[in-house]
């Protein structure tokens, strides 16, 4: 792997990284052989596209606006080949040393559990559950937004399957902290935050929304101040460990988040805009910087910025 080094591994809950860049769900993970490419590029760990009961097409074109500084729009509908065919992508991806989080999405808790169970099965070393899609009609944020929910769904997952189960949790909501804590009473070794923001564009010449489906969710560095809030209201209430997301385009980015109290982040629209070369730069970089700031580790760094926050408070 270009550019590791032992001090860049990191363990989120039970879940043991070579590096805290993961690739983030929905981005690159649509083969076994694209897996494998993000980890052979270089990433900690790779997460699958969200995977459901059933094959769905997902929305028809346009699906993506791309914005060249700030971020993309997408609006995607979950387009995924069902449970049933995924588990050979899995395979091809674990034959070249991956360690893969497979991601599933439901519309509730026996949804979620079944889905977990099969997951479960190929061998993936985590679970991540889709609570969070802004625009999925009766999945993602629709179930994942209400404390209730969320609890319900992890606690029949972590009965159905013998794995870590990560929550990603949705922005879309006033407290995404509270959802968090859902997600820890119902046994979660992790949660995962945030997903993208509900977002729109309007096309003023055609007279109507830029993206198919209308609404979709905005992701980039548009997003990464109401990540890292998002990150640091967490930190400040749960005890299980937090992976970050949103907008991490530098090493510098991905510090703020270890400072902020996560212990590993996921890489999307960068890998969009750059390709999964951004894996081995990433790593490189952060070996750098956390060098020049004085941290031996990765695990030097997590939350520091809470106590410096209370000191100057």
């Amino acid at each position: 792997m270009p550019g590791a080094v032992a001090d860049l591994s990191v363990r989120c809950g039970p879940l043991a990284l070579r590096n805290p860049f993961l690739l983030a769900s929905g981005i690159w993970g649509e083969s076994g052989d694209s897996l494998a490419g993000a980890w052979n590029a270089g990433a900690g760990g790779v997460v699958t596209k969200s995977i459901g009961s059933v094959p769905r097409p997902g929305y028809p074109n346009p699906t993506i606006e791309a914005y060249e500084r700030w971020g993309m729009l997408n609006a995607m509908g979950l387009p995924n080949p069902g449970i049933d065919e995924y588990p050979k992508e899995i395979e091809i991806a674990r034959r070249a040393g991956a360690t893969v989080i497979g991601s599933v999405f439901g519309g509730d808790a026996e949804e979620f559990a079944r889905l977990g169970a099969r997951m479960a099965s190929t061998g993936v070393a985590a679970l991540e559950l889709n609570l969070s899609c802004p625009h999925a009609e009766g999945f993602g944020t629709e179930v994942g937004s209400d404390p209730r929910n969320v609890e319900a769904i992890v606690r029949a997952v972590v009965r159905a399957a013998p794995l870590p189960v990560i929550a990603k949790i949705t922005p879309n909501t006033a407290d995404p902290a509270g959802l968090a804590l859902a997600a820890e009473r119902g046994g979660a070794a992790a949660v995962s935050a945030i997903n993208t923001l509900r977002a729109l564009a309007i096309d003023v010449r055609l007279r109507r929304p830029v993206l198919a489906h209308g609404l979709g969710g905005l992701s980039g560095a548009a997003i990464k101040p109401v990540g890292l809030a998002s990150v640091w209201q967490i930190y400040e209430k749960v005890s299980i460990p937090i992976i970050g997301i949103g907008g991490i385009m530098s090493a510098d980015d991905a510090i703020e988040y270890l400072m902020a109290g996560a212990r590993a982040v996921e890489v999307g629209t960068a890998v969009a805009f750059e390709g999964i070369g951004v894996f081995g730069r990433l790593v490189r970089d952060l070996d750098r910087r956390l060098d020049e700031l004085g941290f031996a580790r990765v695990e030097d760094a997590i939350g520091v910025a809470h106590a410096a926050g209370r000191a100057t408070g």
